[in-house]
């Protein structure tokens, strides 16, 4: 069996250095990390603490890598994940963390599914040029041993924007998520890309971080603005956040500020007034995420899953009775 320090004698280096590589360490330089990476993968290093488990795929556990599981979207997502691999008899654990990353090189996990725009692309083909069978659901990356699994995001972004359009909205606020989010990104670039045929429409980017204090914190922003303006959220908790912020203003939801959001989390239809999104299966797209892995997992060659989004209307958009052409 090939050990780390078999490793260490042909890469010229010391096994602590290996050890670094192996699991990602930043300790390490990149030319040093990328020689020693591809000597295990030469020897078909397997590590020690796992060797067993990992060659006979005996620890039949699967990682969710994400920011943060908690909430009604996290929790319907690894509802789906969740059933669809105990009925193939794997387990779930839901991951978070730099620390819990370590679990696939040390082949404590069998595979994983990754939903964190903190976990970085290098790191993750790393993992996969040892082995490791990964699904990604936030990002596109091209490896035999990665599949992706995205949403609709273009779709989903044209369905809010031009509803807002065919309302006669003229002015249109855009609440985005994080700056390397997947997600966000693409959303905002469709949005773009649809407002250069309009340039008649007024636009505002407020850059955010998918949380409901940030939604708080706009809302206060609008005490100085003229109305009715729109608001497209581009996810359902920075927009339940708006609600809390325009509770302390004389602005009305409906009436004088119209919001969509993304996502159709559970508290969105109990809202006064219901919110306007963008809805899709968030259990659909965990269990069409786990049944990629299952795919890798068997050797079978799998294709990239696109997930389906669908406009719910609802009462937080009505139409801009005071439109004026510019």
């Amino acid at each position: 069996m090939v050990s780390i320090k078999d490793i260490a004698k042909k890469a010229g280096v010391s096994i602590s250095t290996v050890s670094y590589a192996l699991n990602g360490s930043p300790k390490v330089t990149e030319k040093t990390s990328k020689k020693i990476l591809e000597i295990a993968k030469d020897l078909n290093y397997v590590p020690n603490a796992a060797a067993r488990t990992l060659k006979k795929r005996a620890s039949k556990i699967i990682g969710a890598f994400m920011p943060d599981y908690g909430g009604p979207f996290f929790g319907d997502l690894l509802r789906g994940m969740r059933k669809t691999f105990n009925q193939k008899g794997y387990d779930l654990i839901a991951c978070t963390g730099k620390e819990s990353h370590r679990f696939l090189p040390e082949g404590i996990i069998d595979g994983a599914i990754i939903l964190d725009w903190n976990f970085p692309d290098k790191e993750i083909l790393r993992y996969a040029d040892l082995g490791s069978k990964i699904v990604v659901l936030d990002r596109k990356l091209y490896h035999p041993n990665i599949e992706h699994v995205l949403l609709d995001n273009r779709t989903g972004t044209q369905l809010a924007l031009n509803y807002l359009i065919e309302k006669k909205h003229q002015d249109i606020v855009f609440l985005t998520g994080p700056e390397n989010n997947f997600d966000s990104k693409q959303r905002l670039q469709t949005a773009l890309e649809i407002l250069k045929e309009h340039p008649h429409i007024d636009y505002t980017i407020y850059s955010g971080n998918f949380g409901q204090s940030f939604g708080e914190e706009v809302a206060k922003e609008f005490k100085q603005k003229s109305t009715p303006i729109a608001i497209f959220s581009f996810n359902d908790d920075m927009a339940v956040g708006l609600y809390q912020g325009f509770k302390k203003t004389p602005y009305k939801i409906g009436k004088d500020i119209h919001i969509i959001g993304f996502d159709n989390i559970e508290v969105s239809k109990y809202l006064q007034p219901p919110l306007t999104t963008i809805n899709y299966s968030k259990q659909e797209w965990g269990s069409v995420a786990a049944k990629q892995l299952l795919q890798l997992l068997d050797g079978n060659k799998t294709q990239p899953q696109l997930i389906s989004v669908r406009l719910l209307e609802r009462q937080s958009v009505n139409e801009n009775q005071g439109a004026v052409e510019k």
